[in-house]
Formats: structure tokens, sequence, C-alpha cells
């Protein structure tokens, strides 16, 4: 072995890369450990209008360690803890600063009895006024379809639009999607869609169908039966799921 000078400098070579790692970590353990780079400031950025500030102030209490050994995945878990949260990006700015971006849920609509859903169509949970939450509109469907339900109840709006309500000002008061993938919907002067299920003619064809027929159909009846806009009280029930038509189911219709 010590007559092969090709294996002797591999040896060395080794050594030294050994050693080179071994004085790498001492000097990055010193380094996480120095009292030369403290942590002197956290600075909270972002639009916040619902998120408790005291309750960012709590999450960000205590965190350990200096510049370089802060743990900014457990600042992100603690913040995101934080009602109204909705996305934290953390980051290290030399030489003394972490900067905590945060992003709230913008509430689009109340999902269920427990929550709701923002405008990306996430579920979120969070304290809110009351009178904040009845201006909302209601979904309700099996767990992971809140995504599908905020994208059909814009396309839904969208299409309810010529009856009279422009889109996002409350045409629709609620938008269920059933166990079996059927869709019913409400509107806001009372008016029950039964849509069904998507199949060789998807739902969206069905209620353009109807909102063309409206005016020369619903839109005629007596104003103590007629359409959400005259501003009627009695319930209605329209099932849509019907090839060529649909059908009305009207209570205390006085002709």
């Amino acid at each position: 072995m010590w007559d092969n000078p090709r294996l002797l400098n591999l040896t060395a070579n080794i050594l030294i890369g050994m050693a080179a790692v071994l004085f790498a970590s001492a000097a990055l353990q010193a380094l996480l450990r120095s009292p030369l780079f403290p942590l002197k400031e956290v600075v909270v950025r972002g639009e916040l209008n619902n998120a408790n500030r005291e309750e960012i102030a709590n999450a960000l209490d205590g965190i350990g360690g200096n510049f370089f050994s802060a743990d900014l995945a457990a600042v992100r878990g603690r913040l995101e803890q934080v009602g109204w949260v909705r996305q934290v990006d953390a980051r290290r700015v030399w030489p003394d600063r972490i900067e905590v971006r945060l992003e709230e849920h913008v509430a689009f609509a109340r999902w269920g009895d427990s929550g709701y859903v923002n405008t990306f169509g996430e579920p979120f949970v969070a304290e809110m006024d009351t009178e904040v939450q009845a201006e909302l509109p209601l979904f309700a469907g099996p767990a992971g379809t809140e995504g599908e339900l905020a994208r059909r109840y814009r396309r839904f709006t969208e299409l309810l639009a010529p009856l009279g309500v422009a889109p996002g000002h409350g045409v629709l008061v609620s938008v269920v999607l059933t166990p079996r993938h059927a869709w019913r919907l409400r509107m806001a002067g009372g008016l029950e869609l039964e849509l069904g299920r998507d199949g060789a003619e998807p739902v969206e064809a069905r209620l353009a169908r109807f909102v063309a027929a409206y005016p020369d159909s619903i839109g005629r009846l007596p104003r103590s039966v007629a359409g959400a806009a005259a501003g009627a009280v009695s319930p209605r029930h329209v099932d849509l799921r019907y090839p060529n038509g649909f059908a009305l189911r009207v209570a205390g219709w006085k002709s």
C-alpha cells in the first residue's frame, strides 16, 4: 500500500474530504449557536381585516434561536393556525430580521353549518359577525366539493343574470350538491330550482333553457305567484330535469 502513490493520493483525498465535512459541520453548529447574529425584529406584512392581531403576536412569541437558526417552518405552522389566515410566507432579511407576509381568507360563502368557503373554493373555519354571515350564500355538499360549488355558483349566477339581478349580487342564496351529485338552487325571492345531475346534457344547459323561457312562463304568472324579482313570498319549486321543458309547483296560485 505504501508503495502505491495512486492509492496513497486517494486515501489522502478521502481523509481531507472527511476533515472538511467535519470542519464545515462544526462551523455550522457554531454559527447556529452564535450570539453574534441575534434576531432583533419580526415584521408582519399583508392586508389584515379579520385576523386577530393578538393571536398573531402570540403565535410569534418565543421564536427561538438567532438569525440563522430560527425555525421558519415552525413560524409558518403557528401562524397558519390563526383564524382567517390562509397563507404564510416567512423569510430571513439580513442582518437581524424575519419578514412574515400573511394572506387572509376572503369569505365567499357559508359551508353547511360549520364553516366557510373562500374565493379560491377552499374551506376554512373562522369567527364571523352574524350580519356578515347573512349576506353570504349557503353552500352544502359532500366533503371535498367546495371548489366545485364555488365554480358552479359563479356560472349559475351568470346564467341567471338576465332575470334582473347582476352577477355577484345575491341572485342565488343557496347552492346544494346532494350525495347523489344532483344540483339544487334557491333564488333570493324563494324560487327553488331542481337541476338534477350532469349527464348528456349539463345542468347549465337546463338552467339556460329555463332563463330563456322565464319571461313567457313564470314571468307571466300573477304577482302572488310569479318570480323572485316580484317579491313573492309563496314557496315555488321548478323541476328542470326534463329534456324539453320544466314542471312548476305553485302554492296558493290564484288565477
